[in-house]
């Protein structure tokens, strides 16, 4: 039996939108539904018959915001930037002080910001909310991201927390088989308050930026196997099956397994061998990057990941050049057995090192914007729903709870003992990627990324004198104090100098 007023309201039926009510619904909070297209929430009404009374379609922006229960709790899923601002302005005449605006989208950080801020002057409350897990975890349990109004928080957090991905509470591994009607019941949800203002959005575009890193290297593992050893598709899904049982175990393993299995429905080829390799992005990991570039934080694995794809994206440029430019004729001679091995451990390795960048810029960002990010927490809520869930999350959640202001995960034990072991099969396929001319950005940036960190002393000497040389910008001394910059009148080169 429908309620007098619905518990949150949604605009925005993409599939997202549509997914996240139906999950919502399913979870028994009423919701009520607005699209600008009046058709496509009266269609979405009436293919979903079994919601009648749970969700309520509406027409107006005036009848949808009627219909909630105050204070409202709406949330927006539209596409970020100006369709966000435009569903904003177009809610705030009919709502009330206290009313609770959920953005849901993939904003940029800055744009939550502005927007919480121009929503309090009006006396309404914000909250940006990372969403992750695609459609399929929009429908059945996403990972939930949600910063802003803590106050507003506290009266969301029993939705968000119902719908979001829950992971068992022992092992944290994702709890599975949720269907229509039917979501998972107990476990862990991930979900948590992240932070004030923008941090909920930060920190899903520092997902982002990690999915980037994860989707490549799994590619160059892919690619690989492929160029040095001739794996089939078909034999390499068995290989990426094999390894999600140990510690890459993954959704985006799992799905690597699935799509290296898969035939082509016309050709009854591989379906892999028939995706042209020209990658699309949706700016997530370009925001990722840049904003490393903007705060100092060295995140070359990320960035790498991000100009793969802008150089998979210049296809016929790179047929052309094929014709022209030669590479090395060396083969791999060696054991298959042991180089699928030594390419498992390069994986692990640079995505050890991909999550340690990620972090690292997070823990800038705190300190930049005043947020009071936890870390260890942050990675519980990726542990299921989202993109990156894995079960190395956990191994990442452990090293927090053992040391809350861990500097970085190359310093926890396990991830130190799993270098040790591991790094030497890492820099041979690195070593072989190059000699073979097969490209591998994110292995090698993980791997330069590694050995710079351990690095005590660095070739920045020679570049500090460089740009103290040729503009003046002066130097740091190694038996001064940090902090002390001096400058060397350096002699003319142009002008002869007097023998002493």
């Amino acid at each position: 039996m429908a309620k007098t007023s619905s518990d949150i309201g949604l605009v925005g039926l993409a599939v997202m939108g549509q997914n996240l009510a139906l999950n919502i619904a399913d979870h028994g909070f009423q919701i009520s539904v607005y699209n600008r297209t009046t058709e496509k929430t009266e269609k979405f009404v009436a293919e979903n018959p079994g919601t009648r009374g749970v969700v309520v379609g509406t027409r107006t922006l005036k009848e949808f915001v009627g219909s909630i229960a105050k204070p409202r709790k709406i949330v927006i899923l539209v596409q970020a930037g100006k369709g966000t601002d435009a569903v904003i302005d177009g809610l705030t005449p009919l709502l009330a002080p206290g009313d609770i605006v959920i953005d849901g989208g993939n904003s940029l950080w800055t744009d939550t910001i502005r927007r919480e801020k121009a929503c309090g002057g009006k006396g309404l409350r914000f909250i940006g909310s990372g969403v992750s897990g695609g459609e399929e975890g929009a429908r059945f349990g996403p990972s939930l991201m949600p910063g802003g109004d803590f106050g507003a928080w506290l009266e969301l957090k029993p939705i968000w927390e119902a719908i979001a991905a829950k992971v068992d509470a022992a092992t944290g591994r994702p709890i599975e088989g949720a269907t229509p009607g039917k979501p998972v019941v107990g476990g862990v949800p991930c979900t948590a308050y992240i932070g004030a203002n923008g941090a909920g959005h930060y920190v899903k575009m520092v997902h982002n930026g990690i999915e980037y890193g994860d989707m490549q290297m799994i590619s160059e593992a892919y690619a690989l196997m492929k160029g040095l050893l001739g794996i089939r598709p078909a034999e390499m899904s068995a290989i990426f099956a094999e390894w999600k049982k140990g510690t890459l175990d993954s959704f985006l393993i799992e799905i690597t397994a699935e799509i290296l299995k898969q035939r082509d429905p016309v050709t009854k080829r591989p379906f892999v061998d028939v995706v042209l390799d020209a990658a699309g992005q949706k700016g997530t990991g370009k925001w990722t990057s840049t904003n490393a570039l903007d705060m100092g934080v060295p995140a070359p694995t990320i960035a790498e990941a991000v100009f793969a794809r802008c150089i998979s994206a210049i296809k016929d440029e790179r047929v052309a050049a094929s014709r022209i430019l030669r590479g090395p004729s060396k083969k791999y001679r060696g054991s298959r057995k042991a180089l699928v091995a030594a390419i498992h451990d390069a994986l692990y390795c640079s995505k050890i090192c991909s999550y340690a960048q990620g972090f690292q810029l997070m823990r800038t960002a705190a300190q930049d914007f005043g947020w009071k990010l936890n870390f260890g927490k942050i990675a519980q809520i990726w542990r299921g729903g989202c993109i990156i869930r894995a079960a190395f999350l956990q191994k990442i959640t452990e090293a927090y709870a053992r040391k809350p202001d861990l500097a970085n995960l190359l310093l926890d034990p396990y991830f130190n003992r799993t270098f040790k072991s591991a790094q030497a099969n890492w820099r041979r396929v690195v070593a072989l990627a190059a000699e073979c001319g097969v490209p591998a950005p994110t292995f090698s940036a993980s791997l330069a990324y590694y050995d710079g960190y351990r690095s005590a002393r660095l070739p920045a000497n020679l570049l500090q004198a460089q740009r103290d040389f040729f503009g003046a910008h002066t130097y740091e001394r190694v038996d001064q104090p940090r902090g002390r910059f001096f400058h060397l009148d350096w002699p003319d080169p142009k002008r002869p100098q007097l023998a002493v």
